[in-house]
């Protein structure tokens, strides 16, 4: 009969998603409302009580009660092939359909070459800057003429629509190796070599520690000491400090309990102190077996490295002599039928294998045979 309200229905899952947008201080106060407007109406509440709860009039009531019944086909639709999108449509169907609003003030392709300029670096348009600025980009818009006018904020706006973000970067590295396959391989190894550490661990207790220095740290101690957090005050280091010189932080992360292994602090990164953190890290448990990932550095593939390590393994065999840079030695195969680790330059390429308790993994080659005991992977 005219005038009887829309009927409401919901599923189990739609009333939890119903109740969530109700009570959420995320959404906004028009989803909120529309979403209880539907769970009273589902209780069996007139149109009249539920315009009072919700602070709406009795026809806009009716209205979204009308728009749930028309929409609940579909959205049983959403719920049965792609559940994981329930929310996402209940959240279309209670939100605002756009409006129209004010005729654009610039066109699309005004706006995108002002995304494109974005994109360039500063130096092309003749800035002394490294990354634009919203007011740079404004100045440079109207200086080629892409806009006679153009506020700030207007700026930013198109940019956050674009998702362009030229005050902020991110460090990104190039590989040196030519060979795609061959590089495959190399991440692969290094991978695999981080995949496999937590099986490791767990049953022979392996480490699997990686490696790295971090340099040139300012070794400094401020002049008083610094004031503790009070009520409406945040904590105050002193400004002035006393720097005494620069160190290196030398340190191995477990890759599987995410510990750090016997950091070092040395003053310079030298084949020497590499070597004697390498020593004193294995020393820490000596019956174990360690795999160590290290980069390129020529001081985590020195000669003095492969002779601990030989030593460390018991390899009575003479190891020969350091190869050149850019070539790579192969050890004649020892009695035990174990290779010693090269000591070539950072393109050496080579599988290097060598028995015994210790394992050095070193990611510029490929992976040694599961059988050694001291094993270089570079990253």
């Amino acid at each position: 009969m005219a005038g009887t309200a829309a009927k409401i229905i919901i599923s189990e899952r739609q009333q939890i998603l119903l109740q969530e947008f109700s009570k959420s201080r995320t959404v906004s106060k028009s989803v909120s409302q529309r979403a209880t407007i539907v769970l009273l109406g589902f209780q069996g509440l007139f149109n009249e009580e539920i315009s009072l709860r919700v602070g709406l009039n009795r026809q806009k009531v009716g209205i979204w009660r009308q728009r749930w019944r028309d929409a609940w086909d579909v959205l049983c639709v959403w719920e049965c092939t792609e559940p994981r999108r329930l929310r996402e449509a209940i959240l279309d169907l209670l939100s605002d359909a756009p409006r129209p609003g004010a005729p654009a003030t610039f066109t699309a392709e005004q706006v995108s070459q002002l995304v494109a300029l974005a994109c360039e670096p500063p130096k092309l348009s003749g800035r002394p800057i490294d990354h634009w600025t919203l007011r740079e980009l404004r100045d440079e818009a109207i200086k080629r003429k892409i806009v006679e006018d153009i506020s700030v904020s207007q700026v930013g706006r198109y940019l956050q629509q674009a998702a362009v973000q030229p005050h902020r970067k991110k460090m990104w590295l190039n590989t040196t190796e030519k060979d795609p396959q061959k590089f495959q391989t190399e991440v692969e190894n290094v991978c695999r070599t981080y995949l496999e550490a937590a099986a490791k661990a767990a049953v022979d207790g392996t480490h699997t520690v990686s490696v790295d220095e971090a340099t040139s740290l300012q070794a400094i101690e401020r002049n008083a000491p610094e004031k503790p957090v009070q009520p409406d005050s945040v904590r105050k280091p002193e400004f002035e400090y006393t720097r005494y010189g620069t160190t290196t932080l030398t340190a191995g992360l477990d890759v599987v309990t995410g510990m750090i292994v016997c950091p070092t602090l040395e003053a310079t990164r030298t084949e020497p102190e590499f070597v004697a953190h390498i020593a004193r890290t294995v020393d820490t448990d000596p019956a174990a077996e360690w795999i160590f990932v290290v980069d390129c550095l020529n001081t985590h593939m020195s000669e003095s490295l492969v002779k601990l390590v030989a030593e460390r393994c018991g390899l009575p065999d003479e190891l020969g002599k350091k190869t050149t840079a850019g070539s790579s030695n192969r050890w004649p195969h020892a009695r035990s039928s174990c290779r010693t680790p090269t000591t070539g330059s950072a393109s050496s390429t080579s599988r290097n294998t060598v028995r015994g308790s210790t394992r050095l993994r070193s990611s510029s080659g490929s992976s040694t045979g599961s059988s050694c005991g001291a094993e270089t992977s570079r990253r």
